[in-house]
């Protein structure tokens, strides 16, 4: 086979791979240009041209308005506590509904997966009576704790699905060793889930780092916002919004979790094909 026929046959591919690449940086470059452009450049301009004046100042507006140095912070400690207990009870639940053998344990996973049925408009107000009535608002603690409760449905199915993948064999090989069942967990289910854990609070992160309902209801406070609360303050007067510095912003906070995702991308992708065959 000739090299000109060999590079034919590759073009419907690398067309793909064009397209696909076009699709997916395009809104990139189209939410950075509008972040530097002033209000009235993007309102009497198409919203696809590029700035007539650069306006780099729009960041440090974006910053200020933002208050992402708070915004920022407060979306750290809500989301890294609330991933280490899911991690830690997800993967536990995982081992004992897959490994551990007694009655009821499919009951027990199905009404986990009716957990991911509830929609969080549904439970907001119950939510909201209960932290009130033990004392807890007026705090970042009642995110922290929704935020576990309602990921731990999906990070327990993930999990059960992992372990799936587990040859049974090795964990009763380490029971006739004489480990205990905490020891097995700990020294054999972890690290060989160690991909599958990461895949799942990756997922479990970006749900948490982009949730606006719980955070706008339970943590309204100025000093209290997480990010995506942060982003409504440039809704002005009458709801007139100053669409360069917002888009300033949203150019931040997804260049950050944009480095995050390419530096953890293989991760990812090897902890899905682990959770994709049985072994």
């Amino acid at each position: 086979m000739s090299t000109i026929t060999r590079g034919l046959r590759r073009i419907p591919a690398l067309l793909t791979i064009a397209f696909l690449i076009l699709i997916t940086a395009y809104p990139l470059f189209w939410m950075f240009i509008n972040s530097l452009k002033s209000n009235s450049d993007f309102l009497n301009n198409p919203s696809y041209a590029l700035p007539e004046v650069w306006t780099w100042e729009n960041y440090v507006t974006g910053w200020e308005t933002a208050n992402l140095s708070t915004t920022i912070v407060n979306s750290i400690i809500v989301t890294f506590p609330a991933l280490i207990l899911l991690v830690l009870f997800g993967t536990a639940a995982g081992y004992a509904l897959e490994v551990l053998v007694f009655k009821g344990r499919g009951t027990i996973l199905l009404l986990f997966l009716a957990g991911i049925m509830i929609p969080g408009q549904m439970i907001v107000l119950p939510l909201f009576t209960a932290s009130f009535n033990i004392g807890i608002t007026g705090s970042l603690l009642p995110l922290i704790l929704i935020y576990t409760a309602t990921g731990l449905p999906l990070t327990v199915f993930m999990m059960a699905t992992y372990f799936r993948a587990i040859p049974r064999e090795i964990f009763e090989a380490s029971t006739i060793d004489g480990a205990s069942m905490t020891r097995a967990f700990f020294s054999i289910g972890m690290p060989m889930m160690r991909n599958a854990i990461l895949t799942v609070a990756i997922v479990q992160f970006f749900q948490i780092w982009n949730d606006l309902l719980f955070a706008l209801i339970f943590a309204g406070q100025r000093k209290l916002n997480t990010i995506q609360v942060g982003l409504l303050n440039f809704s002005g007067e009458y709801g007139s919004i100053n669409y360069g510095p917002l888009f300033a912003a949203i150019c931040i906070t997804v260049g950050g979790i944009l480095v995050l995702y390419l530096v953890l991308n293989q991760q990812i992708i090897k902890g899905l094909a682990a959770g994709a065959v049985k072994g």
